[in-house]
């Protein structure tokens, strides 16, 4: 169990899973390198002072009945081994878990979604041309295979796709939304970019800004029961 290696835990969150109370452990690692990435220090999957998920268990029988849920993010979350173990033992302890993912290991991911009670998907763009923001050949592959899994696994879940204009165009936004509904998606959310803790100089640099138009955000709309834009 102590082989999870974890980045940090932020101890109450109200974003992170929806509509609960949540802590969120960082998972140590991951294989892909997003161009927008924020959370860059948790890529390597070997640092000094990582935590093991003997103190994460610590720390949440603390907070037991204080909190609602706990979401494992990352990094990718199913690059670790022992992930199945510690989302049993979060939900032995009577917590809701949550899963963030990429959907960069469909296998991993397939032996985890029994696990856990709502999952958030980044979507990183349409699918034939994913290694654009994931610099990683053969991504899409991947995530689409996820995907399709996240949807007929009938876990609660939402896909959501990080927005930089420099990456991201309008026709890229339809196309993917038209791909994700045609597979059965019924929730999308757009984040809009954020600039902390990602290393891109050409991103960082850029003036461009997300200002999505009605008319595209119309379209969008019309191809879900549920969208929403989620602002930085």
């Amino acid at each position: 169990m102590n082989a999870l290696a974890i980045g940090g835990i932020t101890p109450l969150s109200t974003t992170d899973y929806p509509g609960r109370l949540a802590a969120v452990v960082f998972c140590q690692g991951c294989a892909w390198h997003c161009r927008y990435c924020h959370n860059t220090h948790l890529i390597p999957r070997r640092v000094e002072n990582v935590l093991r998920w003997s103190a994460a268990r610590g720390f949440l029988e603390r907070r037991r009945g204080l909190l609602d849920a706990v979401v494992f993010s990352g990094g990718e979350p199913t690059l670790q081994a022992r992930l199945p173990d510690a989302l049993a033992d979060a939900r032995a302890m009577g917590f809701k878990v949550g899963l963030h993912t990429a959907g960069s290991y469909p296998v991993k991911l397939a032996a985890a979604l029994p696990l856990v009670d709502w999952v958030g998907m980044d979507v990183k763009a349409p699918f034939d041309c994913y290694d654009r923001v994931t610099q990683a050949r053969g991504s899409g592959r991947r995530a689409r295979e996820s995907a399709e899994l996240l949807i007929g696994s009938g876990v609660d879940h939402e896909f959501r796709t990080t927005v930089h204009p420099a990456l991201l165009g309008a026709e890229d936004l339809l196309g993917l939304a038209d791909s994700l509904a045609a597979l059965g998606a019924t929730r999308f959310v757009l984040q809009e970019f954020r600039p902390t803790g990602c290393r891109d100089t050409e991103l960082l640099d850029s003036t461009e800004r997300f200002t999505p138009g009605e008319g595209l955000l119309a379209a969008l709309g019309s191809r879900f029961a549920d969208f929403t834009v989620r602002r930085a």
